[in-house]
């Protein structure tokens, strides 16, 4: 099993900028790519992007490329996401996820999942 829990989000004007965390405990020693998904009332959970094991391969959804960077610490088991430029669109709750895949931006490949957080841009 492995538990993710997410921090770091909160309210913000448009422009703003958040950095997400989340920190990932019990089975960390697997090699396993993460992802950060994203969800609002009564829509699917979206995907928002996703990195490898090393950190090499990233991904990221189109409406937030070039303003998200998704990033990871493995030493200190703990994956990043760096929210600039941020819009009143992004207004959701956030979830990071892992996977012992390789980094999909396909949410069923996920096997753990965080309790999320929410992030409010205001306008």
């Amino acid at each position: 099993q492995v538990q993710l829990v997410e921090s770091g989000g909160g309210l913000v004007q448009a422009g703003d900028s958040l950095r997400l965390s989340c920190a990932a405990s019990g089975r960390t020693y697997g090699r396993y790519a993460m992802g950060w998904f994203r969800q609002t009332p009564g829509k699917e959970r979206e995907f928002v992007a996703t990195i490898s094991w090393g950190g090499r391969d990233t991904a990221y959804a189109d409406d937030v490329k070039g303003r998200f960077t998704i990033s990871r610490d493995n030493a200190k088991n703990i994956l990043y996401l760096q929210m600039n430029s941020l819009e009143p669109e992004d207004t959701a709750v956030y979830y990071c996820a892992a996977t012992f895949g390789v980094p999909s931006s396909y949410r069923e490949r996920y096997n753990y999942w965080g309790q999320g957080t929410q992030v409010t841009v205001s306008s």
